[in-house]
């Protein structure tokens, strides 16, 4: 049986501090997270709250295993402006210095902009170019704070929101030293759920777990919306995935219903790991 460690994202309490739901999340059972980068959840650009939040967490109990990088409009490593691109990057790179405060393993970004889109032509290549570019240097940097970078699969309409693109990039970088990040609900979206874990298994290290019913991105929590999990499961086991599980769900209702749901949902994923491991 696999077994396979279930955390949660502070992104379901993205609505208040960090320091203010951390205790919650250890007595709910919940011992790894992957850390919100949402200025007003973490302020990342404070070093002094970064170092406090690691002290609580170490006197938890709790994990950082994962640290999400922050994605906004103005943060554009692919921008075929150099000042920009370099704020962008320079961005980043103060989020991976909190990650690495924070002694997490992996650091999750997203393979370019948040731009809705494809590029075309020139444009297409010089962008593709620049993200692998940036990216490499992320990575780099990552691995001398002792973390590893992770691309995570986007939403289909954002640009590089796809798997070939991702795919061509990981080959394009100058270091090894990176990993992959399965988002399931932006895969179900793009309808390529069901064959993308044998493409990226090599690179596989941190799945983010939600679920939706094939239109919007709604961080339902897995075994809420239409994802076959017993399929992704047993895909999960023939690639030998050995990473962590991360919930990534909405925040709704209050602290407690938030709470439940999480419980409930590793409590899903945990009956279908049972399952399986029976039927096989």
């Amino acid at each position: 049986m696999n077994d396979w460690p279930v955390g949660l994202s502070t992104g379901c309490f993205h609505h208040k501090k960090i320091s203010d739901c951390l205790e919650q999340i250890g007595s709910g059972g919940f011992h790894l997270v992957e850390v919100c980068s949402l200025p007003s959840h973490l302020n990342y650009h404070d070093e002094g709250m970064v170092f406090s939040v690691a002290d609580q967490m170490r006197a938890l109990g709790i994990e950082a295993y994962s640290f999400h990088a922050p994605f906004a409009d103005h943060i554009d490593i692919t921008s075929l402006d150099e000042s920009h691109r370099q704020r962008s990057v320079a961005e980043v790179l103060i989020a991976a210095h909190a990650a690495a405060i924070l002694r997490v393993r992996h650091f999750v970004i997203h393979p370019g902009p948040e731009h809705a889109g494809q590029p075309h032509g020139e444009e297409r290549e010089r962008r593709l170019h620049n993200v692998a570019y940036s990216l490499s240097e992320i990575a780099v940097r990552c691995h001398e704070l002792g973390v590893l970078c992770v691309l995570e699969n986007k939403l289909p309409h954002l640009m590089f929101g796809n798997i070939p693109d991702m795919m061509w990039i990981l080959g394009a970088m100058t270091t090894t030293q990176v990993g992959v990040c399965l988002d399931t609900g932006h895969a179900y979206l793009a309808g390529i759920l069901n064959n993308v874990i044998p493409k990226v298994g090599h690179y596989l290290r941190v799945i983010h777990a939600s679920d939706n019913h094939g239109r919007y991105d709604d961080h339902l929590p897995p075994g809420k919306g239409s994802i076959g999990w017993p399929d992704i499961l047993q895909q999960l086991r023939q690639v030998r995935f050995d990473g962590t599980i991360i919930l990534e769900i909405a925040g709704r209702g209050e602290d407690a219903e938030i709470m439940k749901t999480a419980r409930e949902a590793a409590g899903f994923l945990r009956e279908q790991e049972r399952l399986l491991h029976v039927a096989a």
